[in-house]
């Protein structure tokens, strides 16, 4: 299995707009996909700001593409999700799972 992780900032209304996205937009078009297992969206905050991670779960690379399509490292936002951001990683990171509880 394979996690993929991307991070943003947003005002502390904009977090709030991006948590209700991912959760009824973004996660039931993943949930529709081959492959994908599941999906983490964490906050902390970062100054006048709130920083968001979101850590997806997949079967493989393969099935990530399903998803970002073929160039795997560039960031997949959505303009109505970048609507809501004050800035995002242009590109993710892939760590594959070695031990999970």
């Amino acid at each position: 299995m394979i996690v993929r992780t991307w991070s943003a900032r947003a005002t502390e209304a904009g977090a709030a707009d991006y948590r209700n996205y991912f959760e009824t937009t973004l996660l039931p078009q993943l949930r529709a996909l081959d492959g994908f297992v599941e999906a983490v969206l964490l906050a902390r905050p970062l100054g006048d700001l709130v920083e968001l991670t979101a850590h997806t779960t997949w079967e493989s690379e393969e099935a990530i593409r399903t998803f970002a399509g073929a160039d795997l490292t560039t960031a997949k936002v959505e303009p109505e999700a970048s609507a809501m951001l004050t800035d995002s990683d242009p590109a993710v990171v892939h760590r594959t799972v070695l031990v999970t509880g």
